[in-house]
């Protein structure tokens, strides 16, 4: 991805994703920027974000210039379009998030870390733990959709590093 490392954290949700990228751009520093999925995807839009975040930050980062994308704004209880965020041009590009590994974006990847985090029961406990108990059944039917994200997609499978 031009002089930009791309390093993509991905993994079924709960499985500690945002903790591992958090810690890991915290060790690089200033060479590093973080994108979560998170910002883009919405339950009822999982997945098929991914162009606003390859041409807003991918594509733009690849030339050697900044990206920037508009975080999703969840105050109100329905997602919308919210702040602007820019992304300067680091060392290394952090993106974290389910789909981050996602077989589109792989020949531009450094490395792909795949984590596993435990059991489902464990992942959703967590994440209803993150997310308060108003979001489990959600969080339910975002677990059937993963599975079946990954399997097509084959991300485990291509990750250079895999976490329990």
């Amino acid at each position: 991805m031009g002089e930009v490392r791309l390093l993509a954290i991905d993994g079924p949700s709960g499985a500690g994703k945002s903790t591992l990228a958090t810690a890991v751009v915290s060790a690089l520093g200033p060479s590093a920027e973080l994108v979560s999925t998170d910002a883009f995807a919405t339950w009822d839009d999982p997945v098929a974000w991914w162009p606003r975040l390859e041409h807003g930050v991918l594509t733009p980062l690849a030339h050697g210039r900044p990206g920037e994308y508009r975080r999703m704004d969840w105050t109100s209880g329905t997602p919308r379009p919210g702040e602007l965020v820019r992304v300067a041009v680091p060392e290394v590009l952090v993106l974290e998030g389910v789909s981050s590994g996602r077989r589109a974006v792989r020949p531009m990847l450094s490395q792909l870390c795949w984590i596993e985090g435990g059991t489902e029961t464990e992942r959703l406990a967590r994440a209803v733990a993150r997310d308060g108990e108003a979001a489990r059944a959600h969080l339910r039917r975002w677990q059937r959709f993963e599975r079946g994200w990954f399997a097509v997609d084959g991300t485990r499978a291509a990750a250079d590093l895999r976490l329990p």
